[in-house]
């Protein structure tokens, strides 16, 4: 398999910026105080954005999404373990997808 020139650099420029928006987030990081406030918003962040992923498939989605959710949420909430829920609603999907047709 060979690999054009133009591809070559658009992925060698798209390695370098993202390991500069990796870096810059640690070096602004550590000039910053970290307050209790900043903490707690960085402690709730990967959530967050885990949900804005999610949420328009579950929205747009029919009732093995919506039900898959409601799953995955109750998981969550029982266990304490992210990993977990995620296991279980993506399994929950395909197989809801499977038995209903969707």
């Amino acid at each position: 398999m060979e690999i054009g020139r133009t591809a070559f650099f658009t992925i060698l420029g798209m390695a370098l910026v993202t390991y500069l928006s990796r870096i810059g987030g640690l070096w602004c990081l550590n000039r910053m105080a970290i307050t209790p406030r900043l903490e707690a918003w960085l402690k709730v962040l990967p959530g967050t954005i885990l949900v804005s992923i999610v949420a328009p498939s579950i929205i747009m989605g029919g009732p093995a999404e919506k039900l898959s959710a409601l799953l995955t949420i109750l998981v969550a909430w029982r266990t304490r373990n992210i990993l977990l829920a995620m296991m279980i609603g993506v399994a929950a999907v395909w197989s809801l997808r499977y038995l209903l047709g969707g």
